[in-house]
């Protein structure tokens, strides 16, 4: 199974009504129960680990994780609300305002030993649930679990709205990304994180430790990618009509996952063997997805049945016949 850990909410994004006005739609969304979302409708075993609500919310959120195929077996049901998030689009970027005071995917906790970590292919962590001490610690003690076990993957999916003291925040980020195999950002999360666009340094810095895998996403600008076997690689984002950015993030990161999954080399000592063709085959496939994402409204992760069958035969052909 591939594991995605942090937060679950409800987006309300801006909208025109019948008459005219402006309105608002609910709409489910959180970075990491659309990755588990985007994992699961890709065809990859996922589940999703984090507080869900029982109220009308959080009955949304469940609904919508069990019908795309998330396993909610490890999610914790409580009465705390669900976290709502107020999208505003300025200048093509999505601009949030959350409400997320003792919501259920704040309160959650982890307990020692409830996950069967040796039957988990890989656990992916980020975003929200990261932006509190005390969410960082609960994370952080799952990882200390996981890592013995399983690839550690981690997207920050920084959101400085809710950022209160920004230096214990990004000490926790690097402590994060230090014990990770695979850490992508985008290249707003590195600058607001680290300042200016030196990706290739900090590529050096975590490959010189446990990373085998570290990605900086671009937008429409494509993608780069440093790998401790593979080297540096750069994949260009396909050309679409933008509707909407939100969710692209999310969607590059599970199809990422997918496609390393899937060519099986998600395991973190074949994702260390990994050759430079598999690592642009899947990075390709990442992009694809995530520029499908931007064609819709809102974090709308596509179905494994809606790709175009040449995204899915570049990632055989470059398995075929390389070392396992």
């Amino acid at each position: 199974m591939l594991l995605s850990c942090g937060d679950a909410l409800i987006d309300f994004l801006p909208a025109k009504a019948a008459d005219g006005r402006d309105a608002l739609v609910p709409v489910v969304g959180g970075s990491c129960l659309n990755i588990a979302v985007g994992m699961a409708r890709l065809g990859a075993p996922a589940g999703f680990v984090g507080g869900i609500s029982t109220d009308l919310f959080g009955r949304m959120i469940a609904d919508q994780a069990t019908d795309s195929g998330v396993d909610l077996r490890l999610a914790t049901r409580s009465a705390q609300p669900t976290t709502l998030a107020f999208v505003r689009t300025i200048d093509g970027e999505a601009h949030y305002a959350f409400y997320d005071e003792q919501t259920a995917s704040r309160q959650w906790t982890y307990r020692p030993g409830s996950i069967r970590f040796a039957d988990v292919d890989a656990l992916h962590v980020g975003s929200t649930t990261l932006t509190t001490p005390t969410g960082y610690e609960e994370v952080s003690a799952m990882i200390e679990e996981a890592q013995r076990a399983t690839t550690i993957s981690f997207d920050p999916n920084c959101r400085p709205g809710l950022v209160r003291d920004k230096d214990g925040y990004a000490r926790h980020m690097e402590q994060i990304a230090s014990r990770a195999d695979i850490v992508r950002l985008s290249d707003a999360d590195f600058a607001f994180l680290y300042g200016g666009n030196d990706h290739a340094s900090k590529a050096k810095a975590l490959l010189e430790g446990r990373a085998s895998l570290f990605v900086v996403t671009h937008g429409g600008g494509g993608v780069q990618a440093w790998h401790r076997l593979a080297g540096a690689i750069a994949v260009e984002a396909p050309r679409v009509h933008v509707v909407d950015t939100i969710g692209a993030g999310d969607s590059f990161q599970a199809a990422l996952l997918y496609a390393l999954h899937r060519m099986d080399r998600i395991e973190s000592e074949a994702l260390r063997r990994m050759k430079a063709r598999e690592l642009q085959a899947a990075l390709a496939f990442a992009a694809y997805c995530a520029a499908q994402t931007c064609r819709r409204h809102g974090a709308d992760l596509p179905r494994l049945d809606e790709l175009e069958a040449h995204a899915l035969r570049s990632l055989a052909e470059a398995g075929q016949g390389l070392d396992r």
